[in-house]
């Protein structure tokens, strides 16, 4: 199955069994963000990544600097631990991780997330690449990602349980949009793909192109 067949099949599954009004009011959330235009406003093919230098889940920090000298990057932007939806990506760009790195590229991870959460998610998942913690999310928002939720899906997850504040240490009720960039040695930005709905994700295969060419590029 592809990464979007599985994301496809938990969403039918959990839509059958969760209550109507909360499956309306994530619905409606959703339809709000796509129809605001955040997506278009964020970084695209061709615009520089901005730096940054972010702690890793295993201990230490990881910079975006550091890795382009040594080959292209992934950046893989996801809401936390907490989101089926992102550990069912996780899980996906695990399995590609090979191929990514046969390429000379690097792949990492980043989410407002706090450390712990961080550590549990690559440990429940069995990451090999790293996870990176955007405290208040200053990375995602420089990427053009970072959102507000509206007040009606934020009761409604306090409800379930999922309380951001306490799983990000940041009071904000903010989220980045899922989101997978490639950057090139020269720190530009080589592929860019935003989802405003989170329920959505390209497939990791998308990025091998993409990586290719530049691996060509580097060799030439």
């Amino acid at each position: 199955m592809s990464l979007q067949e599985k994301l496809d099949a938990f969403k039918a599954d959990f839509e059958s069994k969760a209550p109507k009004q909360a499956v309306e009011v994530m619905r409606r959330a959703t339809a709000e963000l796509i129809a605001s235009g955040q997506a278009a406003q964020a970084l695209k093919t061709g615009a520089v990544a901005p730096a940054f230098t972010l702690p890793e889940a295993d201990g230490g920090s990881v910079a975006s600097s550091d890795l382009l000298t040594r080959g292209p990057l992934v950046l893989s932007f996801y809401r936390g631990v907490w989101c089926p939806y992102c550990n069912i990506e996780l899980a996906a760009l695990q399995e590609a991780w090979p191929a990514i790195r046969a390429t000379g590229a690097h792949l990492v991870s980043i989410s407002p997330q706090s450390m712990a959460n961080g550590r549990k998610a690559k440990l429940d998942k069995q990451i090999a690449f790293p996870m990176l913690s955007d405290a208040g999310g200053r990375v995602a928002d420089a990427f053009g990602l970072r959102f507000r939720l509206p007040d009606d899906l934020i009761d409604l997850y306090r409800g379930f349980g999922v309380d951001l504040p306490l799983i990000n240490e940041d009071r904000s009720w903010a989220l980045p949009m899922p989101a997978r960039f490639v950057v090139g040695q020269d720190g530009i930005i080589a592929y860019a793909e935003v989802s405003p709905d989170y329920t959505r994700r390209p497939d990791p295969a998308d990025l091998l192109p993409v990586l290719e060419r530049l691996q060509g590029s580097i060799a030439a």
